[in-house]
Order: structure tokens, then sequence, then C-alpha cells
């Protein structure tokens, strides 16, 4: 897919003028849900609103995503605002946005949708710009979930499937973008430097209290939100669980965050135009405002260093600080849903004293709770798990937390028990947090101290001992029989072992 603000073949002499439009350009959202309603509301709050438009989709109210008591509280001379960025005039009469609008009109349109619209809203999007003849619009995406293809049964992000799809993301709280005082950061990531440098730039004009950066990583960018979703989910049963485990919480916390910066840095590296977004840009990262150009990790493997990561993105403050905001309590207003979708998980499982028996009832727990299913993305995701880690060969060893809250309500009945334990005992949560981040062939290291009466264990470590530099100590002909070896007898331990066999 194309996708940029200059179209080739270049005319040197319209290039000046493109930008020129670029710089008093107009931004659209197409869909309006309740992320989008906000922001349009902050830019009403701080703007007289003409740089931005507005289209719901059809049977879709421009202010529906409100809910009542929020409508009564807000400005009426702002409500009229975005009333006004969502029509405009045919004639004597005032008619609603459509896609055509924004595509004739803007010089980004914004596809708001979630995953249950949005391939299709694309595929619309595209067909438009072709006929309006209007295909230097850039198109921008929000969703933060995992697409399915039913045929081929396989779960991806979309920005990956279609690369140079610009995605826009930041922290935010609903109610926070509609209170006057506030600011959030976000970031609009495009794999062309220059496209996403004026892209944010456009963004950023909407409202004073929207600061927009540039970046060019929107494959990870939509990794990270999607996985956040699903680690939100974790981060609202350990806030209401283990609230009165305060040694416990930050631990957990933590985990989520690293664990979803590591699996988007599988993700990055794996990247078939990894290079070309170093190596072909108009001019070097440092310039988007990265502070190094390249942040790689590597593995010692077979003796030599693999490189396994791909972590440059991590400079990207908004998307952090999306994952880190949506694992946080806030002091005023309310979390996330899908953070209320964790709160909900725990108050069930405390008082039934069991896991969800599997994922549709733990929707119905939700959506009796006044939770819309349709608006938990993390929970979503959350189905499609095991085909993520498989196609983007993430480690066990760096999904452990989300493996484990799949499991406690997609695992089997005889199994549950054991879930149930390391989710809400914290001894077992804390042993599971520090031994399931160790990658298996570490444990098998430990496995040969907790057997040393067994010769092959023995021989191991003597073997590490003795080795240099030139000698490895390896594992691959290390292996303790099933009469020697010491089983696990933990829960943690179990609930690993269960979780290794499984994925």
């Amino acid at each position: 897919m194309n996708n940029n603000f200059f179209n080739k073949p270049l005319v040197d002499n319209l290039i000046p003028l493109k930008i020129k439009e670029l710089n008093s350009g107009k931004v659209g959202f197409y869909s309006i849900g309740l992320y989008a309603a906000s922001l349009a509301y902050n830019c009403a709050m701080q703007t007289d609103g003409t740089r931005l438009l507005l289209a719901p989709r059809p049977g879709r109210e421009l202010l529906g995503a409100f809910s009542k008591e929020t409508l009564e509280g807000m400005d009426p001379d702002h409500v009229h605002t975005m009333l006004n960025m969502g029509t405009h005039l045919e004639g004597e009469k005032t008619v609603n946005n459509n896609l055509s609008d924004l595509i004739l009109r803007c010089e980004i349109v914004v596809l708001s949708a979630n995953s249950n619209h949005i391939e299709k809203d694309l595929y619309e999007a595209c067909q438009l710009r072709r006929h309006l003849k209007r295909e230097d619009v850039v198109l921008a995406c929000l969703s933060g979930s995992f697409s399915h293809d039913e045929d081929t049964n396989e779960s991806y992000v979309l920005c990956e499937k279609e690369s140079n799809l610009a995605f826009f993301s930041g922290f935010h709280r609903h109610d926070a973008l509609r209170n006057p005082l506030d600011s959030f950061t976000a970031n609009f990531c495009h794999p062309n430097a220059l496209t996403a440098m004026l892209g944010a730039r456009i963004l950023d004009s909407l409202s004073p209290n929207i600061q927009v950066s540039s970046g060019v990583h929107n494959v990870e960018g939509q990794y990270i939100k999607a996985a956040k979703n699903i680690s939100s989910i974790f981060a609202g049963f350990s806030h209401a669980y283990h609230s009165k485990n305060p040694g416990l919480l930050p631990t957990l916390l933590t985990l989520l965050l690293n664990q979803c910066l590591d699996q988007a840095a599988t993700v990055s590296v794996s990247r078939n135009d990894r290079n070309k977004l170093y190596d072909s840009q108009a001019f070097p990262l440092t310039e988007l405002g990265y502070g190094v150009h390249r942040i790689e990790a590597a593995l010692l493997r077979h003796g030599g260093l693999e490189k396994v990561r791909d972590h440059t993105f991590s400079q990207l403050t908004a998307m952090v600080a999306d994952v880190r905001g949506s694992m946080m309590l806030p002091i005023v207003g309310n979390p996330t849903r899908n953070f209320q979708a964790g709160q909900i998980l725990a108050e069930r499982m405390a008082f039934l004293e069991r896991c969800p028996h599997n994922m549709d009832e733990f929707l119905e727990w939700c959506e009796s709770s006044g939770l819309n299913r349709g608006g938990l993305e993390g929970v979503k995701s959350l189905s499609f798990w095991p085909q993520i880690i498989k196609k983007y060969s993430i480690p066990i060893h760096d999904s452990s937390m989300t493996n484990l809250l799949y499991m406690s309500i997609n695992g089997d009945k005889e199994s549950k028990d054991t879930f149930f334990k390391v989710m809400t005992q914290s001894r077992e949560l804390s042993n599971y947090c520090q031994e399931s981040v160790r990658p298996s062939h570490s444990r098998r290291y430990a496995e040969a101290l907790n057997n040393i009466n067994v010769p092959e264990a023995l021989d191991l470590i003597v073997k590490c001992i003795k080795s240099d530099a030139e000698t490895s100590c390896s594992l691959e002909d290390f292996k303790i029989s099933a009469d020697e070896s010491v089983c696990p007898t933990q829960q943690h331990q179990i609930a690993m072992s269960i979780i290794e066999n499984t994925f």
C-alpha cells in the first residue's frame, strides 16, 4: 500500500506548494469511538476546531461514545464546536461528514475503529483515495488489538500486514482528555521518517495540550498497544487482588512492562523492512528525536553473537508511557477498560475461589459489571495469544505473565486449581515472577545443581568449572531421566511445566 504525502514522480515546482498545504493541513477521524471523541473535545476546548474533522460510521452518532452522565457535564459551546467538526453544508442543508469528505478535505485520515472494523475501513479508504484521486492522503490507525484471519486461522498486527500504514498512539484517559488543564504525549509512527515528521507536525497542531512526536516504528507501536491491553488486565487483577502485598505489586508491574517491550523488540528484529528503517532514510533517526540511531540486543549462541531484539523503538517516550500508564490505578477518574476487566476478574475469583471456567464466563462477568464486550480489546487479543507467540517466536520467558493469565482463563479443568493458587498466593506468584523469566536452559543448570548426585549432572557442573573462553559449557547433551530428576512440587513450578508443554 502506497501511503505518503508525496507520490512519485515528483514535480519539483509542486513540492514547495505541497509542503505549504501540509503546514496548514487538516486531520480527519473516521468511525469515532470514545478515544477519538474525547480527543476532539480536547481540541474544541483549546481551539476553534477547524483543523480537525470528524465522520461517524453509518448508523453511529457523533457523540454516541459518551455516556449520558458525561454529556451532561460537558460544556455546550465545546459540544457545539464538536458538532461543527462532524458536519458540513450542502447548499443550505447541514449533513454529517462521511469518509469521502475526510479524504477530500484532510491530509491525514485516522481510522479510529477497533479490530472489529479496521481492516474493512482501511480497504474502503484505499478504494476511495484512488477513486477521488487523493492518494497523497496519509492513512493511519489506532487499533490496539491483534487482527485475525478466520480462513487461515492466523493472528497478526495490521501494521505488519500493511507495512506503510501509519500508527498513532499515546497514553490517555478519556476523562483526562476532557480536562482543560491536563496534557498528554503521543507518537505518530510511519516507516518513512519524513512522512512521520510531517504527520506528527500536523497532529501536534490540533491542540496545545497534545504533544505529538514522530517515529518510524509503526509495527512495534501497534504490537506494544495490543500486548499492553492484555497486560493491563493482569495489572488490574494485581491491583485488586494483591493490594495488601506491597512487596509483590511492584514486581508484577515491572515484569508486565518489561515483557511488553521485550516482545515488541523480538517482533522488531524480524521485520522484513528493518534495515530500510535505519539505512534508507532521508536523515538519521536522531533527527526525529531518537537518542541513538539503533539499539540492539544479542545472545551468545553456538559460539557467536546473534541479534535477537531491536529495542530502538523504546526511545519513543509516549509508547512506553502508554504501557506504564495503562497499568496504573489513577488518583482521579477511571482506569482503562481492560484494567477494569482485571479488577472484575480479581473480585470474582476471590468470591468464587476459582478461576473462570472459560473466556465466555469471564466476558459474562465483565458485561454484568457494565463493560461492553466490544470495547475489551485486551480480552479479545488474549484469545489469540497462542497464535501470536508462535507467529512471532516470542520466547516463553518473555511472555510468562501473559501465559499465566491465558492459562488461568483458558487452561484445562484439571490445571485450573494450580493456576488459581499461583495467581492468588503471594509467595507462589512471587516465585513464579522470579523463575519464569529465566530461559528454560538457564533453569537446566539449576536442575543440574539440584541433582548433584546424578553423574550426568555432576559432569556438567565439572565441565562448566573447567571451561574457558574456547570451550563452551553446552546443555545439548544434558538430560536427567525421569527416575533420577527432582519432579516439580511447588505450584509455580507445576504451572511453569504446564505452560511450557502447552506453548
